[in-house]
């Protein structure tokens, strides 16, 4: 693994915003970011993201049947009282989820470890999917990457065939997002895209117009009733709606499930290490009240905490109120602190590999149970936040 310089394509920009890619520079500063790629070999992709990330997604699904079977812990996961039947049950009847993203620390050598699983609502799923494998084309034909040149990326032929799956051809699908966020809707448009692809019928609406009709249904802003929705919208922040009492009746298929609202939580890590303790490609992690209570499990992690550590609360997005502490002393924390009333976590730090000033981290993309592509992000900053630079990838035979 190792950071090339490459030029820019000419009218990229214009390619973007043809294509509805049109957050690709933010508040001047750009989000899109082709003057340089990483390159990996085969076999890091296959043998450090790919295989790692599909084992990593089974761990989680064990911890979260963990969490399912435990009142305490389903409330430590901030699960509301009143909803805990909805969640378990979703796990229970197993209902299939869509997507996620691995946020993974590698550098290229030793196991990728995990920071945190995206289960519920990641985005930078357009510029994963399709707009870094556009780039890795037209490199190719501009002969500026060679032509056995390949890229860890099959993103949008997973999504067809998964949606495909879940439904039957010709069916109605509600697609979801918050008003005004223009890579929340690209997000959700790129589905919709991928939806249509497979057969479906695609609507979207913005979150802020679901309403309830007087039977209890959901329904979009044309007043239709909603039989399936992919919401980009946190199950931690729909538990606590107004119209939460109402979803278990609803009669909704829901995308992401209702179980992911325990896949995406912080408070996972902790279940994780509890019940992996030691695994390569987990870093220790506790519940505060847990790590002040001391025990084994603490003192045989005392070390590498001490080291470093990453406090996070179990709900946080965007880098947002979140602290890295190294040897003792702070060395990075949030400007953000939006999530700051949040029960907090404490994780072993794994520091991202830094090139040039730039810390990159990993973000493997699951499809269903299998990892289908990645993409990176990097920020001169040690903590990834919405800004951060997304990076395109490519596979050289020589990397």
């Amino acid at each position: 693994m190792h950071r090339i310089d490459l030029p820019e394509r000419p009218d990229w920009r214009r390619q973007a915003e043809a294509l509805g890619f049109r957050f690709h520079t933010m508040y001047g500063q750009p989000y899109w970011d082709e003057t340089s790629a990483y390159a990996f070999s085969l076999e890091q992709i296959e043998r450090d993201i790919e295989k790692p990330a599909a084992r990593l997604h089974r761990l989680c699904l064990d911890a979260v049947a963990e969490v399912v079977g435990s009142e305490e812990l389903m409330a430590r996961l901030g699960v509301p009282a009143a909803l805990m039947d909805y969640v378990r049950t979703s796990w229970q009847r197993a209902e299939p989820s869509l997507y996620g993203r691995f946020d993974l620390s590698y550098g290229g050598a030793g196991p990728a470890t995990l920071l945190e699983y995206n289960a519920d609502t990641p985005t930078s799923l357009y510029e994963a999917a399709a707009f870094q494998w556009l780039w890795l084309e037209q490199l190719v034909e501009q002969g500026y990457l060679p032509p056995a040149a390949d890229q860890f990326n099959g993103i949008h032929e997973a999504l067809v065939a998964r949606f495909r799956a879940l439904f039957a051809a010709g069916e109605d699908v509600h697609f979801a997002s918050v008003e005004g966020s223009a890579e929340d809707f690209a997000t959700v448009e790129y589905l919709a895209w991928t939806a249509n692809e497979a057969g479906l019928v695609p609507h979207y609406t913005a979150i802020e117009q679901l309403a309830l009709t007087r039977d209890g249904h959901l329904a979009d802003d044309a007043d239709r009733v909603i039989g399936a929705l992919f919401k980009l919208y946190p199950w931690e922040d729909m538990l606590r709606d107004d119209f939460a009492a109402a979803l278990p009746g609803c009669g909704c298929r829901m995308l992401e499930p209702p179980w992911k609202a325990l896949a995406s939580n912080k408070g996972l890590l902790p279940v994780l290490w509890r019940l992996f303790e030691g695994d390569p490609n987990l870093l220790p992690a506790f519940f505060a009240d847990e790590l002040a209570a001391g025990g084994p499990r603490v003192e045989r992690a005392r070390a590498a905490l001490e080291r470093g550590f990453v406090e996070k609360p179990i709900f946080s997005r965007e880098g947002a109120s979140i602290r890295i502490c190294e040897n003792g002393v702070e060395i990075a924390a949030s400007t953000k602190r939006d999530y700051d009333a949040h029960a907090p976590i404490v994780q072993a730090y794994a520091p991202l590999p830094v090139f040039g000033r730039a810390h990159a981290v990993v973000g493997a993309w699951m499809v269903g149970d299998a990892c289908v592509g990645m993409g990176l992000r990097e920020d001169d900053a040690l903590i990834t936040q919405d800004l951060s630079r997304f990076k395109p990838h490519v596979i050289l035979p020589t990397a």
